[in-house]
Parts: structure tokens; sequence; C-alpha cells
């Protein structure tokens, strides 16, 4: 007996007939089915548009992989063999499965285009404000946010120190400095910047250790000399700047994507000594059948990041 089971992604049949495994392609197997419907390899040739000695070939072909004999002549014609008979019911249903594949995968292609998951790994606060800004005018574009680094998504934003800016045509590096935010009731309200290494001794309030941001600033403190003593930590910016106004301490603080401060209590100081910046990367992806709605929210959200900045 031969058994039959598919293959998609090749578009293509795996046949097993007992001697080892072979590839018959699909458009084969459609030649057989039309000249095993029209029993006359003349007719079922113009029916398909190609010429006689090619559908013949293509029918000897499939014999020979399959090794049995799937026609025999009848007068003008042709009828199908035990082993012909057998291969046009189970190919019907395999043609049936592959066509019905591809509907669905061409239904989800037109989902799917509708739809940009992003991974957000930095700057939330300013790419919630461009979605939100974005879907005022394309309602009937959908997004999915993650934080998943190794995620599949359309873009992504991350962030690395400033010299550590990769080289990439897809990407937009958009920089910012980071400052130190201190409570202004302090010792440090009344200064305008400060040297990092200055900082030893105080207590840190910080973005949780899993965060992007944390590590580019634990890598600044380490080339300042020291490790930060973080007595609070937690994965809300809003939260951080709450408890830095109420004096619980010091900390990190980015230029633009946090959003403005607005805490009369918290001073924003400049950094010295060392050059404190990180690179915010928005990286676009092709992913998808039709990248259209991709690549003009990407667009978008490229000039949002720009007006930050006026430029």
């Amino acid at each position: 007996m031969i058994n039959f089971y598919y293959e998609y992604a090749a578009w293509s049949v795996n046949t097993d007939n007992g001697n080892g495994v072979i590839i018959t392609e699909l458009s084969q197997l459609r030649y057989f089915l039309e000249a095993a419907r029209l029993q006359h390899m003349t007719k079922a040739a113009a029916k398909l548009h190609i010429a006689q000695p090619a559908l013949t070939q293509a029918i000897h072909r499939l014999e020979a992989e399959l090794e049995v004999p799937l026609f025999v002549p009848r007068g003008r014609g042709v009828v199908l063999t035990e082993y012909g008979m057998f291969l046009k019911e189970r190919a019907q249903d395999i043609l049936q499965s592959v066509d019905a594949l591809r509907d669905e995968v061409s239904s989800m292609s037109a989902q799917e285009n509708g739809i940009i998951r992003m991974n957000v790994l930095a700057a939330s606060y300013i790419v919630t404000e461009s979605v939100i800004a974005y879907k005022q005018s394309k309602n009937h574009i959908n997004f999915q946010l993650g934080q998943d680094e190794d995620g599949l998504c359309d873009i992504s934003i991350s962030t690395k120190l400033f010299f550590q800016r990769p080289v990439c045509s897809e990407q937009y590096v958009f920089t910012e400095r980071i400052f130190l935010a201190v409570p202004v009731s302090g010792h440090y309200g009344a200064r305008k910047s400060i040297r990092l290494e200055d900082m030893r001794a105080e207590e840190f309030i910080a973005l949780a250790g899993s965060r992007q941001f944390r590590l580019i600033c634990d890598k600044l403190c380490a080339h300042a000399g020291f490790e930060p003593h973080v007595v609070f930590q937690s994965d809300n910016p809003t939260a951080v700047k709450n408890l830095i106004a109420a004096g619980v301490g010091v900390g990190f603080w980015p230029e633009y994507s946090w959003g403005e401060l607005n805490n009369p209590d918290v001073a924003l100081l400049e950094i010295e000594e060392p050059v404190c910046r990180r690179d915010i990367i928005i990286s676009r992806y092709d992913n998808k059948a039709d990248n259209t709605e991709v690549i003009r929210y990407y667009n978008f959200m490229v000039e949002f990041f720009k007006r930050l900045k006026g430029e």
C-alpha cells in the first residue's frame, strides 16, 4: 500500500512506497487528477493549458517514482489501474487540504498586516504617546506591545549607552542625556551639576534590575568607581520620581523618555563626569507579507521622537 502525508512548507507531498521516501510536486498530482477525471491525455492537456507530451512525461515521472502503473490504454483514452484509483482518492483529499491551507494562510496574512507588534524595552512613555497620536488618525491599525527581548516583532525599541551604537540602515537612533534627580530639600538641591563619583555615599532609587535603563545606570556608576547603594527599586518611573521627591534617595532620570519631571520637589543635575547619555534605538523588521503599515507607523514614530528635540 502507498502511504501519503503532507509537507506544506515545500508545497509538495512526501510519498513512501516502502522502498524509500520520494518527493512529488503538487503540480504532478494536479495533472494526474485531471487526466484521471477526463480519462484522455490530449483533452486533459488542453484543459490544463500544457502540451500533451509534457502531461504524458509528468504522468510517467509520477509512475516511475511510485514504481506502479497508474493508467492503461483503452481505445483512444486511458483508464485507471487499481493503483491509480487509490491515488485519485487520496490525492483529492491532499489537494483539498493544501488549497484550504493556502486560503487560511492568506486570511492570516491579511489579519497580521493590520497588527503592529512592538517590543518596548525602553522609552515606554514616548512610545505610548506616539501610539495614541497615531491611532487618532489610523483607527484600523491595532498594536500589540510587549517586553520580550527575544520575541518576534515588527518594531523594537531598546536602549544602549551612546558609545555602543550599532550601525544599521533599518534603525533610527535617538540620543538623550541622563541627569541625576535629587530632592530639592537636600544638600544637592541648589546645585546645577555634579560629578557622579561624588554620589558614591548616597542612597539610590532605581528601576528594577532587569530593565535596560537600570543596567546602563549601573555601568555609569561602575565607570565612576562605585556600585550604587540601591534602597528601593521599582518597575514604575513614577514611583522612582515620587520617592526621590520624598527625600528617600537620589536617582537617574533620562532627558526625554520618561516625560517631563513636573515636580517642584525634585531637581535635575547635569552629570559632569562621566558623559552620561544613552541611545534609544528604534528598529524595524520585515516580518510580514505586506509591511506597508509597519513602515508607515515606523516613519511616524521616528518623526514623533524627532519633534521632542525640535529636529
